[in-house]
């Protein structure tokens, strides 16, 4: 089967199919004119939409996000000699780790490979790691798409399979679900545990598990709904058919494990606080701020608690707003899903305000392009639109209806322009919820 057409038969929108198989098979031919011999693997890591659910993950809040039709084509077959050679073919740059050398570094995507390569082999010692493995994204780099967690995926799972890991003991123990497996690659990530796999390093964010989850489980043409801590599916639901993202850079790089780290870090670092915060003294310490919220009456309790007793590095107001603000993010998740349901126009213009406000006034993860390019957006008839991602930059998504796409995009990305000359001309793309990672047959 062509490639286009197994992506089409999972769920992928006809001409997307088509783009993303031109995008796979130029792939397999740089792969093919490396190693001189074809890929014995090949995949389509899709990038992340975050529809709600700002910065809720690493507190075991939920999400609903979607898969979107860009990503990473990756072709991958094996090597003898235990290292991992990577290219990317876009840049024409490429890396060569030994998995076993803690003493080398690397930089910019090359440190993601070396820290997924360096996790395996710690948690699965024995294990046969050597790979050529070719990719090429057509992702905006820190954009808020992903971009970091999809090559992390892509990476991880070509080196699952050289490697058998499926077939482990140690696989089989830790990870029972797709959801699991995606936590654990988030986990590779963050570097923290899961389970009995122990944490290495990871690339220096503290970030959660919701968009690798989202790329390894989200379902075509629906918004699916997962809790995190651990990650677990609550259900998808179908995006009318009369509903499509219109997605759009705003320019400004959002390099969460680069330029914007620290304060990305700080996120997350303050729904620790608060989780510490509200386990001081506690005889049964809960795992996750949404597991501590759960009890009645927590909520009043833990601000008091806060008030009190901050923790070290936060004052009392900067805590009590990230708690405000992972309460009422938290709680659109469910409305935004039966707002989809009933194709419901002002819901979601309601809820996409707040959650736009909320980012900028509570979480503070704001810059001028991206408030400017959600309040553009609604200026512009988008039935509703806000920011996604790290923050700091990055970009917004604006839901309109489908038949007017390029009108709207048109006028949205012109009158962006306007307001910041220096950003004119940043990309965009249409998407309807698209398939998960995709494994595409190399037979043809």
């Amino acid at each position: 089967m062509k490639v286009a057409d197994q992506l089409a038969s999972l769920g992928m929108a006809a001409d997307d199919a088509v783009s993303r198989a031109v995008h796979v098979e130029r792939v397999r031919a740089a792969f093919a004119a490396q190693a001189g011999v074809p890929a014995t693997w090949s995949w389509f890591v899709p990038g992340r939409l975050e529809v709600f659910g700002k910065h809720t993950d690493y507190g075991g809040g939920r999400t609903l996000v979607a898969a979107v039709p860009r990503g990473f084509a990756v072709a991958a077959g094996p090597r003898s000699d235990g290292r991992v050679r990577v290219r990317d073919v876009r840049a024409d740059v490429a890396a060569d780790i030994d998995p076993a050398d803690a003493t080398r570094t690397f930089t910019g995507w090359a440190s993601y490979v070396q820290v997924v390569a360096r996790r395996l082999t710690e948690n699965f010692p024995g294990a046969e790691f050597g790979l050529d493995l070719v990719f090429a994204s057509d992702l905006p780099r820190a954009a808020g798409m992903s971009s970091s967690s999809a090559l992390v995926v892509g990476v991880a799972t070509a080196l699952a399979a050289r490697a058998g890991l499926a077939e482990r003991s140690e696989w089989q123990a830790a990870l029972h679900s797709t959801a699991d497996v995606a936590s654990y690659f988030g986990c590779i990530e963050n570097g923290l545990e899961f389970g009995a796999l122990r944490g290495t390093a990871g690339v220096g964010t503290h970030g959660g598990s919701e968009d690798h989850t989202a790329i390894m489980a989200c379902r075509a043409g629906h918004v699916s709904q997962f809790r995190f801590m651990p990650a677990t599916p609550l259900g998808a639901t179908p995006l009318p058919p009369q509903w499509t993202f219109v997605v759009a850079s705003s320019g400004v790089h959002a390099d969460k494990a680069g330029s914007v780290k620290d304060r990305f870090n700080r996120a997350a670092l303050s729904a620790r606080a608060l989780l510490a915060c509200w386990n001081r003294g506690e005889t049964a310490p809960a795992t996750s701020l949404a597991q501590a919220l759960a009890r009645p009456g927590a909520l009043e309790e833990l601000r008091a608690r806060v008030s009190a007793a901050p923790a070290d590095g936060f004052t009392p107001e900067g805590l009590l707003r990230r708690l405000a603000h992972f309460v009422a993010e938290d709680g659109r998740v469910p409305d935004a899903v039966r707002a989809c349901a009933d194709a419901d126009v002002a819901a979601i213009g309601r809820l996409s305000d707040a959650s736009q406000h909320d980012a900028e006034a509570l979480l503070e993860n704001q810059v001028p392009e991206t408030t400017a390019l959600v309040a553009l957006a609604r200026a512009c008839g988008a039935y509703g639109a806000t920011s996604f991602g790290a923050g700091f930059g990055g970009s917004a998504w604006a839901l309109v209806h489908t038949a007017d796409v390029e009108a709207f995009a048109a006028e949205w990305l012109a009158a962006y322009a306007r307001r910041f000359p220096a950003r004119a001309g940043v990309e965009w793309f249409a998407a309807r919820p698209s398939p998960a990672l995709a494994e595409v047959s190399t037979a043809t």
